[in-house]
């Protein structure tokens, strides 16, 4: 049988080719629209509704171009300590995710190599000086910060409000059970919830389903759209919470799970997280991986160290301007700025140098809406309208964090 050719409206046409086998092969149109079933496999061919994850020769891949709503879920971007410890609070051990505490103990966090398979880095806290009795104010907690632009979509505060699911790796010296709640910018609605260390120094994967919050006012631009806070240890004004429902609070007073250990209670306990993701529905999916130098973009959205060399002017009232392009649109224009080397001036013309006595991100900055800044130092060796060459050996910090 040769080929059956219909034409259509246009100069093109369709050709239906009958197979070269032996035999009848049947093929039956659909009672409606959209599907054509043969009846040799009962196969159905339709137009694909795609949710979650979809394999591709064996590989899961995402429909999505940013499923994992966490930005360097993975740990793999350290731009401001290199792999170093660090403690206190406010502190990141990696890009975006911070440590606050308030109490008489101290937390080291630091990037290291330990991770589950498929993954290289996890973030590891370590107890470096005790704090055996929690008073009623003191907290010890980690904490990832989501622009509202990345969870818009989610509806929270609507009574279309998405249900989302939270999904890392833990490992923690001690066995129990630890606190983890989702909050809004408030702080006046949270949903806290847990997850059990069972085997002590084990890799184990948790998933936490939160249904959508239909109350509350939740930002949708460029503030805090949902706050995730990873509880090491809460004193009693931040505890009592009942699991896995969204409540209303003030300040987070009682909006936590109260913990089965006291972590900071043994001196060198640790505990260690990675693979943090948290998606649209109700099931954990593979872990949406980025790009790195994608992730380092997402990164420096909110944290950009700069270091080099570069050139400015000095104005009339003796103060250093030099205009710097930042390698992405931060989330705010006039991101603040702190040296962590000074670095010096050099007019080679007169053979004079001078380093900065200060540092200020000009008010003029845009380094949101248009990707460049202007730093204002104070300087005491050139005189006004000076052109300043050289500014050397300089490192300086630009955050807009949340």
């Amino acid at each position: 049988m040769s080929g059956v050719i219909i034409a259509g409206d246009t100069s093109g046409s369709v050709t239906l080719q009958a197979p070269a086998v032996a035999g009848t092969t049947t093929l039956t149109l659909p009672a409606t629209n959209g599907t054509i079933v043969t009846t040799a496999s009962g196969q159905t061919l339709a137009s694909p509704s795609v949710t979650g994850t979809m394999s591709l020769n064996g590989v899961n891949v995402s429909p999505y171009t940013m499923k994992n709503r966490i930005i360097n879920g993975a740990m793999r971007i350290d731009q401001r300590n290199n792999g170093g410890a660090v403690s206190g609070s406010p502190t990141y051990p990696v890009d975006r995710f911070r440590q606050s505490n308030n109490g008489a103990g101290v937390l080291s966090g630091q990037q290291v190599s330990d991770a589950p398979a498929g993954f290289n880095n996890s973030v590891k806290w370590t107890v470096t000086t005790i704090d055996s009795s929690i008073a009623a104010g003191e907290y010890y907690q980690f904490e990832h910060f989501i622009e509202g632009y990345n969870t818009a979509d989610f509806n929270w505060g609507t009574a279309n409000a998405q249900t989302v699911t939270l999904s890392f790796w833990a490992k923690a010296s001690q066995t129990g059970t630890y606190s983890v709640a989702l909050a809004n910018d408030a702080g006046d609605r949270s949903y806290p919830s847990s997850y059990t260390i069972s085997a002590s120094n084990t890799w184990e994967f948790k998933t936490i389903t939160i249904p959508g919050a239909t109350s509350g006012t939740w930002l949708t631009t460029n503030g805090c759209g949902v706050g995730i806070r990873f509880g090491i240890v809460y004193g009693s004004t931040y505890t009592g919470a009942t699991a896995n429902a969204w409540m209303t609070t003030s300040g987070f007073a009682n909006a936590f799970i109260t913990s089965t250990n006291n972590m900071m209670s043994t001196l060198n306990a640790t505990l260690q997280v990675t693979g943090v993701q948290l998606e649209l529905g109700s099931t954990a999916t593979s872990f949406d991986w980025k790009d790195y130098g994608q992730e380092l973009s997402l990164c420096q959205r909110y944290f950009i160290r700069m270091t080099g060399r570069n050139h400015g002017y000095v104005r009339h009232d003796g103060s250093f301007n030099s205009f710097f392009v930042v390698p992405t649109l931060m989330r705010t224009d006039q991101p603040v700025g702190t040296f962590t080397t000074a670095g010096s001036f050099t007019n080679f013309q007169s053979s004079t140098a001078s380093s900065p006595s200060s540092f200020t991100v000009q008010a003029e900055s845009k380094a949101s809406s248009r990707g460049w800044i202007y730093i204002g130092c104070t300087l005491g060796s050139y005189s006004a309208h000076s052109w300043i060459p050289s500014w050397e050996s300089f490192q300086f910090d630009l955050s807009s964090e949340l």
